[in-house]
């Protein structure tokens, strides 16, 4: 098969925001208590945080993570999770059924963010509670010092403000599984005054109100443009959530859905530029698109075992134990971030350590770096600066999601500071290598190039804590030089890493 694919340098997108490889934590299942945080681990830090995995997320130069929720956030007293932790409450979370010792609250979890090398973007709860707790809470984060809860927060050890930017206006609320779900009309009323209040304090601050939580929602785009038309002058971003399931385990399709993913993107761009329009006015509203992954593993046995518990604390919960296949797909969705960086600025891949995430922990043992690790590090590493627009001619097929899928899908990058081309490339052909020749013009001369490799014969292939670089990249010399074009030949199912030395 082959695939002819031109990149020029006038041809671009927009320049890439670093909080397009962002991530996410939520307090649901292992993903805090030992997941992050562990005391008495034996690589735990004296505030009980985990160095090896502190290490693993430097290593993704993840530049955001949302905290502390997802459903979680729309029952969460964000008092409960400061002061002496001795006398912190034990409270029962409605989302996931759980228990919460609340021994890791802003404080501790500001500390990891620091250790980590990674913003904070923190959500407010407007389910079962709304703008005082949340005024409060920008209050104690943000606020130097001579009011109640910046003073507060002093007394509780933290001198200076955060300066936190980025905050998400509740949670899904447009779900009726979420706490304190609210119509379109009536969280866009609260969203909107809650945005207010929030800019009355600071008026620099980045807002992000929610949209739906999925493109199946019976509400979506409705909800959009009625959510966005009473909040336009107060936000800066409307988020939006997919997850992506195989339970039919038919690859080609599964490796389709990214092209939903593109449509959905699409569509809500269009509202957003219609109330734009409606409202004659100059803002420009983004998309955060702040939860994403694949997610169907092991989601409807958890779903069932979480209706038979009894409230424990941090159980083994949604831990997906990922395998290549997953790899695919996880480098399709972050390619259709890139060719949408323009509206997509901000983007949280769900979650970051064992609930659904690319890191795995053991309690008291060792962390590894699950198989979607690998194309979250490569794009988060080198996927830094101008997406391009690319000119591709490749042979397509017919799915269920769309009647033209492109075998190679592709997103270039130029990052004109390291004088780099870098191009992300996944062969959805089960059968045949995909001959690709890249052109390039009007980048200056091309001076090296190299070709990193995820390729795995088995697309069940897991990496496990005794088998942890099962499914791993590796370079090979397969792409070489002509002029100014490159040439290389990537297996079938396989995720390829062009970089191109200028």
């Amino acid at each position: 098969m082959e695939a002819r694919v031109t990149a020029h340098s006038r041809y671009t997108i927009a320049d890439i925001d670093k909080r397009l490889y962002g991530s996410f934590l939520e307090h649901l299942g292992r993903a805090v208590y030992t997941g992050i945080y562990e005391p008495g681990h034996p690589t735990a830090l004296p505030n009980g945080m985990r160095k090896d995995v502190i290490d693993l997320v430097r290593e993704l130069d993840t530049p955001i993570c949302r905290y502390p929720g997802g459903n979680f956030v729309s029952a969460y007293n964000w008092e409960d999770g400061i002061g002496p932790k001795e006398g912190r409450p034990t409270r029962l979370d409605l989302a996931w059924r759980t228990s919460e010792s609340n021994q890791v609250g802003i404080h501790e979890f500001a500390e990891w963010a620091e250790a980590a090398g990674t913003e904070m973007m923190l959500a407010v709860n407007l389910g079962s509670r709304g703008l005082d707790a949340a005024r409060n809470f920008v209050e104690y984060v943000n606020h130097p010092g001579g009011s109640q809860w910046s003073d507060l927060r002093r007394q509780n050890g933290r001198a200076e403000p955060w300066n936190v930017k980025l905050w998400c206006l509740g949670n899904e609320m447009d779900g009726p599984w979420q706490v304190g779900h609210k119509s379109a009309a009536e969280y866009g009323h609260l969203a909107n005054e809650t945005a207010k209040a929030i800019r009355a304090f600071d008026d620099k601050l980045e807002l992000v109100v929610c949209g739906s939580s999925h493109s199946d929602m019976a509400t979506y785009p409705r909800w959009e443009a009625t959510v966005l038309d009473a909040t336009y002058d107060q936000v800066d971003y409307i988020s939006l959530h997919m997850y992506f399931e195989n339970y039919e385990k038919r690859t080609s399709e599964f490796l389709a859905l990214p092209e939903k993913l593109d449509r959905y993107i699409g569509t809500v761009s269009g509202v957003i530029d219609f109330v734009k329009g409606s409202k004659r006015s100059n803002r420009d509203v983004k998309i955060s698109f702040d939860e994403w992954n694949v997610w169907y593993h092991e989601r409807k046995n958890d779903a069932k075992r979480m209706r038979e518990w009894n409230w424990p604390h941090a159980p083994v919960l949604l831990e997906d134990i990922y395998n290549f296949e997953d790899v695919l797909q996880v480098g399709c969705i972050i390619n259709t971030f890139i060719r949408r960086s323009d509206v997509v600025r901000v983007a949280c891949i769900a979650q970051l350590v064992n609930v659904i995430a690319p890191i795995m922990t053991e309690p008291g043992g060792s962390s590894w770096r699950q198989t979607i690790y690998h194309p979250l590090h490569l794009a988060s590493r080198y996927g830094r600066g101008t997406a391009l627009q690319l000119d591709v001619d490749c042979a397509t097929y017919v799915s269920n999601v769309s009647e033209a899928v492109s075998y190679l899908d592709i997103a270039g990058v130029h990052d004109a500071d390291a004088g780099t081309l870098t191009f992300f490339a996944v062969n959805r052909h089960s059968s045949e290598a995909a001959s690709i020749k890249l052109a390039v013009e009007r980048f200056g001369t091309i001076r090296g190039v190299e070709h990193t490799l995820i390729k795995h014969d088995d697309l069940e292939a897991r990496n496990t804590k005794d088998n942890p670089d099962n499914v791993s990249p590796r370079k090979t010399s397969d792409a070489v030089m002509d002029g100014n074009s490159v040439s290389v030949s990537v297996p079938p199912y396989s995720y390829s890493m062009i970089r191109i030395r200028l």
